[in-house]
């Protein structure tokens, strides 16, 4: 069986998280889409809440279990025998980056590849911060966010942010 990691902080999970994950599942059996605790990153919800929209998102997909991990990547990788890392890219940035972590992860643990997948074209510019910057200013987001989370985010946001508007 071939099973791959989908991570991410998801704060909160955009369309183009899904886009990766419904791909991701259409070419591996099993897929662990997990929600990361990490640390040094300031999130807007909580992973509790992150798991959930996540799951919203994505039940239409048969092969996707979910959990949360707070430690190394790789070692979540090793515990679950999978074969693959899977990471969207959306750009040159982004590719920096993720190669960069790609290395480390095959040093650390070389018994699954990391596997890139590129974002639609539709979803370059998408990001949990452009979403959550985008509501903080009263902005729509319900073309950016799957259907069943859009109003729990935008009140999230908009409580936390004293309901700013421009």
């Amino acid at each position: 069986m071939k099973t791959a990691i989908c991570s991410g902080s998801f704060d909160p999970v955009t369309l183009g998280h899904v886009d990766i994950i419904t791909r991701a599942s259409a070419l591996f059996d099993k897929i662990y889409a997990v929600v990361l605790n990490n640390p040094t990153k300031h999130t807007t919800f909580t992973l509790e809440e992150r798991m959930e929209f996540l799951k919203l998102a994505t039940s239409h997909l048969g092969n996707v279990e979910y959990d949360v991990h707070g430690g190394l990547l790789v070692d979540y990788v090793r515990e679950k025998k999978a074969t693959a890392i899977v990471r969207g890219l959306r750009a040159v940035s982004d590719f920096d980056y993720e190669f960069q972590t790609a290395l480390i992860n095959r040093k650390l643990y070389g018994g699954a590849e990391t596997v890139f997948l590129m974002t639609q074209g539709e979803y370059l510019y998408l990001s949990s911060s452009i979403v959550k910057q985008v509501a903080m200013f009263g902005g729509d987001i319900s073309q950016f966010i799957p259907a069943p989370i859009v109003d729990a985010v935008t009140e999230r946001i908009r409580l936390q942010q004293g309901g700013m508007k421009l």
